[in-house]
C-alpha cells in the first residue's frame, strides 16, 4: 500500500468522502434552519403520537376562502418550499400533505366542484378541471392530485375514476381516493402524502405541465391557510394573515 497509485486512491476516496459529508451536512443544516425543516424533522423521527401533533385537520372551508383541504395531515413541504430533492432554482409547485397512517388509510376528497380527468397512463393521479377559478374569474384552473397508490402502483383511486376517465363532474368533498406513497420508477422512497397542486390552464382549456413551478399556483389563498415557503413557521390553521408571503 506504499505504492504512488495507492497513496493516490487512498487520497481520492477521502476527499469523496469529504464531499459527501459537507454536502450531507449542508443539507441537514440548511432543513434544520428553514420554517419546514424543523418540523419535517420531528416528523421523521416521531413516534406516531408525537407525530398526531403536527397533524393539520380542517374539513371545512376556512371564512373566505373557497377551497377545501383536500386530505387531513402533516403539511411538511409548502409551496415553493426549496429544500431537498426541490431547491430555490426548482422550488416545491404545491403541497405535501403527509399521512399519520399506512398507505390507503387517509381519504383524499375534491377541493372544488369541477370535472375530474384520469389519463389512461395514470396509476396515482386525478386532475380536476375547474371551468371558473373562484380567485379569478373567467380564468380556468386545474386541481392536481397525486400519489394515490402504494409502491408497486395499485392504486387508492375510488372505481369510478378508472383510467381513460374523462371529465367526470364532483362536488366539493367527494371522496376520490386515498393516499399512498407510489413515486413512479424512481429509486426514491418517498412518504405517504398526497401531493396537491393548482395548475394554470394553457389558454387552449388544456392543463400545464404540473413539474413547471411557473405553471402552479400558490393554493395558500384559495384554502385559507399559510401554505407558502414564505410564511415561515406559521401555524397551519384558518385565520393566519397570508397577505404578506402569498405569491402572485
Amino acid at each position: 500500500m506504499i505504492a504512488p497509485r495507492f497513496r493516490l486512491l487512498k487520497l481520492f476516496v477521502i476527499v469523496v468522502i469529504t464531499v459527501i459529508l459537507v454536502i450531507a451536512g449542508k443539507i441537514i443544516w440548511d432543513y434544520l434552519g428553514s420554517p419546514t425543516g424543523p418540523a419535517l424533522f420531528r416528523w421523521a423521527t416521531g413516534r406516531e403520537s408525537d407525530r398526531s401533533t403536527l397533524v393539520t385537520i380542517q374539513r371545512e372551508r376556512c371564512e373566505g376562502a373557497p377551497f377545501i383541504l383536500p386530505a387531513d395531515g402533516f403539511i411538511g413541504l409548502l409551496y415553493n418550499d426549496p429544500n431537498g430533492p426541490y431547491s430555490k432554482a426548482a422550488p416545491h409547485q404545491g403541497i405535501d400533505i403527509f399521512s399519520n397512517t399506512d398507505p390507503g388509510i387517509t381519504p383524499v376528497y375534491a377541493a372544488y366542484d369541477g370535472f375530474i380527468t384520469r389519463e389512461s397512463e395514470w396509476r396515482s393521479t386525478l386532475i380536476q378541471r375547474v371551468p371558473d377559478d373562484p380567485l379569478n374569474p373567467r380564468t380556468q384552473v386545474w386541481l392536481y392530485y397525486t400519489h394515490m397508490a402504494d409502491e408497486q402502483g395499485n392504486d387508492f383511486i375510488e372505481d369510478y375514476f378508472q383510467p381513460g376517465t374523462r371529465e367526470l363532474f364532483v362536488k366539493q368533498g367527494t371522496l376520490l381516493g386515498y393516499t399512498g406513497d407510489y413515486n413512479g420508477n424512481s429509486l426514491r422512497d418517498v412518504w405517504v402524502h398526497l401531493h396537491f397542486s393548482i395548475v394554470k390552464d394553457d389558454g387552449r382549456g388544456q392543463y400545464t405541465n404540473e413539474l413547471e413551478f411557473a405553471n402552479t399556483i400558490d393554493p395558500s389563498p384559495y384554502l385559507g391557510l399559510p401554505l407558502n415557503f414564505n410564511c415561515g413557521a406559521q401555524p397551519v390553521q384558518c385565520g393566519v394573515d397570508i397577505s404578506q408571503c402569498t405569491v402572485p
